[in-house]
């Protein structure tokens, strides 16, 4: 509207030589890119009528060719606004499904299970993504809480598909297994079936890295199995440790390929104790010089912060450091094991 009030107010004003009024065609031309159809059309009917009224001022100004072109350029613009609103449309059903398929695989963490305070964080590398590769997941179960976190490797709907198989079969096992062992070969089992279920020719390098730790009931100490994953940091009476496997376990679906021998740690894990597990879109994040994000000083600083705000503290950090773009999916879950125990139901849900 400011375009054609701008070149209608032009072409009144300037000398007819300059022909002002021949950018009348591009007001409809832009309107079709952010305005529904009938709007657009009555923009060019707008424009044809100003060029009409130019021609009682100035009769050889070539009315009927720069008529032509609006009449041309609106209905052109028309089209193109109603395929656009069509796109638009089909847009917003794809994120609706995507969100739910989010929701499914990524679905809120409970806050608190079992007096043990949790918080999650998930930021996809590009902007329009709503789900990939990384994962995570928590239960209460009858062996303590446990938690899990991985990363596909790869990206796009193989990757979710992946992502989704392991959740999937976490969420049982983890009920029904009593040892870490036990879950991770349910793990093993479910990505290679899932695997071989979609060949490709990138089937030998199908692979995703895991973590599994459990927080046994009445706390004290924390047992973590180290599938190929980066090491979680530990914050215990205010000492930071990088929790380094003592032994590598092998990635998901790499057993059969370097052998199935899984080593389970065991650290104290005590009251007032932090503890943050992360994909390596965390660790690798890098800044306009090339320089990894230093997770371990940043971890030092943030003292003795509530897990939601370790978390929004390490969004916000992120992005600043890495100039607002990332490279690579991150997931990361923060747990702190409270100085108190919570009275009540032992599992929270999180508000809606």
């Amino acid at each position: 509207m400011i375009l054609t009030a701008l070149v209608a107010g032009l072409a009144f004003a300037t000398p007819r030589e300059i022909a002002i009024s021949r950018l009348l065609p591009a007001a409809p031309a832009l309107a079709a890119a952010m305005w529904p159809v009938i709007p657009t059309i009555l923009l060019g009917t707008f424009c044809l009528l100003v060029m009409i009224t130019l021609s009682f001022f100035y009769a050889d100004l070539g009315t009927q060719y720069t008529s032509a072109a609006i009449v041309a350029v609106t209905l052109a613009a028309a089209y193109a606004s109603h395929v656009r609103l069509q796109r638009e449309e089909i847009l917003l059903q794809v994120r609706l499904v995507a969100d739910a398929a989010q929701r499914v695989l990524l679905r809120p963490l409970p806050r608190r299970i079992e007096g043990v305070e949790i918080e999650s964080l998930y930021l996809a590398a590009q902007e329009q993504a709503r789900i990939g590769g990384d994962f995570y997941e928590a239960a209460g179960t009858p062996y303590g809480v446990r938690l899990l976190i991985g990363d596909v490797r790869g990206k796009g709907l193989s990757a979710v598909g992946a992502a989704s198989a392991v959740i999937s079969c976490f969420r049982e096992a983890a009920h029904d297994e009593p040892e870490l062992t036990g879950i991770i070969h349910r793990l093993e089992t479910s990505i290679a079936r899932h695997s071989a279920a979609f060949p490709g020719k990138d089937l030998p390098e199908r692979f995703a890295t895991a973590l599994i730790a459990e927080i046994p009931h009445g706390g004290g100490q924390i047992r973590i199995l180290n599938c190929g994953h980066p090491p979680p940091l530990l914050v215990h009476r205010g000492n930071l440790r990088v929790l380094e496997p003592t032994t590598a376990s092998p990635p998901l679906n790499l057993a059969a390929l370097i052998g199935e021998q899984y080593y389970v740690d065991t650290v104290p894990f005590t009251p007032g104790d932090h503890l943050l597990l992360y994909t390596d879109g965390v660790s690798e994040a890098r800044d306009r010089a090339g320089e990894f994000f230093p997770l371990p000083d940043w971890m030092r600083q943030q003292g003795l912060a509530p897990p939601r705000e370790l978390l929004d503290r390490l969004h916000r950090d992120l992005l600043h450091y890495s100039g607002g773009r990332l490279e690579d999916d991150i997931a990361a879950l923060a747990v702190r094991y409270p100085n108190t125990r919570v009275q009540g139901p032992s599992v929270h849900e999180p508000p809606v």
